[in-house]
């Protein structure tokens, strides 16, 4: 399994920013290794986010993605104490869900 992501949830005012920085290799499948070996892809392709259990964000990724991809959005109506929950999928079936409070 993949290491956890880093999630910080700030509010200002009645909306929140969210910060995510996740931890993946994120192989586009074009790279060749030391022997001249194709890398084969391995990257994020389903990004979803959710507020106290309701859904916020949903996105396709590719690999076009940097490595260690960092993501930020803005959650209306959330407040402190609120969890902000974030999930991905990656075209090997490998997931990862990681949850913050916002502070």
């Amino acid at each position: 399994m993949a290491d956890p992501m880093r999630i910080r949830a700030q509010a200002s005012g009645d909306k929140a920013t969210v910060r995510v920085l996740m931890s993946h290799e994120m192989e586009t499948g074009q790279r060749k290794d030391s022997a001249g070996k194709t890398i084969p892809a391995w990257f994020i392709q389903e990004v979803s986010a959710t507020h106290n259990g309701k859904p916020v964000l949903a996105a396709q990724w590719g690999p076009a993605i940097s490595k260690n991809p960092f993501m930020q959005f803005t959650i209306k109506g959330a407040k402190a104490g609120d969890k902000v929950s974030v999930s991905w999928v990656d075209n090997k079936g490998d997931k990862r869900t990681d949850e913050a409070t916002v502070a």
